[in-house]
Parts: structure tokens; C-alpha cells; sequence
């Protein structure tokens, strides 16, 4: 069975534990956006890497 190419590589940096929000060190992504990563089509997944995940980051600082 072959999986679909998906342009939109994901976030994942390898440092995977969540904080108190839940969201992941790494990546920023929550458990839920985690879970559902293989089903996003790719608007969706860039739509969280450019909108979404920015602002995470820039909360953080």
C-alpha cells in the first residue's frame, strides 16, 4: 500500500515531550495536531506551520 506524497514535511525536531499546555518542546504542535498529522491534507498542514506554529513561537519568546 502506498502512501500519498505530501509536500508539507513535518515539524518534528525529535524532542518530543509535551508541556503543561500540552503542547510539544519541539515542535509546538499539541497532542491533538500531533495525532492528526497523517490525516491533514496539505493546506492544512501549512496553514499550521505558517499561521498556527509562528505564533506559538512567538508567545513562547
Amino acid at each position: 500500500m502506498d502512501a500519498p506524497f505530501r509536500a508539507v514535511p513535518t515539524p518534528c525536531t525529535g524532542v518530543c515531550t509535551l508541556d503543561d499546555r500540552g503542547r510539544c518542546h519541539g515542535c509546538l504542535r499539541s497532542a491533538d495536531e500531533i495525532a492528526r498529522w497523517l490525516q491533514m491534507d496539505d493546506a492544512q498542514r501549512r496553514h499550521l506551520m505558517d499561521v498556527v506554529l509562528p505564533a506559538r513561537e512567538g508567545a513562547r519568546a
